[in-house]
């Protein structure tokens, strides 16, 4: 059974064009260890992409470990429960597995990571050197074509399962929460071209087109270059005290001026966790569903 169904449109369609409006419903679920490992393998993959095998991150102990705890996070579906998930968000106790050979290479991972940046370096060697305080590491990933406005109602459920956990006694009262992500990097010539398309493609839109796209607009161009893979990264990092952006591992071959595709990068944020609360509402804020 479905925790919560939400629709969703797409209709890009106007008087002149001939692609109609789709209505998909996406379902949520808790991650079910039965069926959803290849899927949930998959998107770790994409989200940690060639630094998962560099840094020796096991991914199928990874999936593993998350699939241990069916009743802390949400998987969205569209095709019933024993269908693969497109969607998912989860949190694991860094403390509590700290042993555990994936949460440590990726502790090892987010403090040479975060060496580029000093203080933020030095508050991660502070949080994972004690006991005292617990810092929830958070996995949120999708397919390329999930809309933005499926994640709010992701993270209110995955709020309200910790509460729900902590009121049984389980482990998941947090000081901190560390966000793995992904983020994009733009020549000047890439983002010049970007922004001449954008202005191109604005015009008039029919009244149905404007009430059901879900499509964000481009984002501010950035002083490096460098933009959110994901629109809520936006505002967990104005939420974050501390991030950092870094190069993935490559084949060391350097990546040509016409190269095809996206110059992918990654981004780690700390948020504490008494500002989670209103990072969860902010993003219900901007991403509303389409009325």
């Amino acid at each position: 059974m479905s925790k919560r169904k939400q629709s969703a449109a797409d209709d890009s369609d106007d008087s002149s064009s001939d692609v109609s409006l789709i209505d998909v419903d996406f379902d949520f679920f808790d991650p079910n260890p039965k069926v959803d490992y290849q899927a949930l393998k998959r998107l770790l993959g994409q989200l940690l992409q060639k630094d998962a095998e560099a840094y020796n991150f096991d991914l199928h102990a990874l999936t593993e470990l998350i699939l241990s705890q069916p009743t802390v996070g949400t998987t969205i579906k569209t095709d019933g429960i024993e269908s693969d998930p497109y969607a998912f968000l989860t949190v694991l106790n860094m403390h509590l597995h700290h042993e555990h050979p994936s949460i440590k290479a990726i502790a090892n991972y987010a403090l040479e990571k975060s060496s580029a940046d000093p203080a933020f370096h030095t508050t991660l060697q502070a949080l994972f050197s004690q006991n005292q305080s617990h810092v929830g590491l958070v996995f949120s990933e999708r397919l390329i074509n999930m809309p933005v406005q499926v994640i709010p109602p992701m993270y209110s459920m995955l709020s309200r399962e910790m509460q729900w956990a902590i009121d049984d006694n389980e482990p998941y009262t947090f000081s901190h929460y560390l966000f793995l992500s992904r983020t994009y990097h733009l020549t000047p010539d890439e983002e010049s071209f970007l922004l001449n398309t954008a202005s191109v493609s604005k015009g008039p839109t029919s009244k149905k087109s404007k009430k059901a796209t879900t499509t964000q607009p481009m984002p501010e161009a950035s002083p490096d270059g460098i933009y959110p893979y994901h629109p809520e990264d936006e505002y967990i990092k104005m939420a974050s005290t501390h991030s950092v952006d870094y190069c993935f591992k490559t084949d060391n071959e350097p990546r040509e001026k016409d190269s095809f595709g996206l110059d992918i990068r990654g981004r780690i944020m700390l948020v504490p966790a008494e500002r989670f609360p209103e990072l969860i509402a902010k993003m219900s804020e901007v991403y509303a569903p389409p009325s």
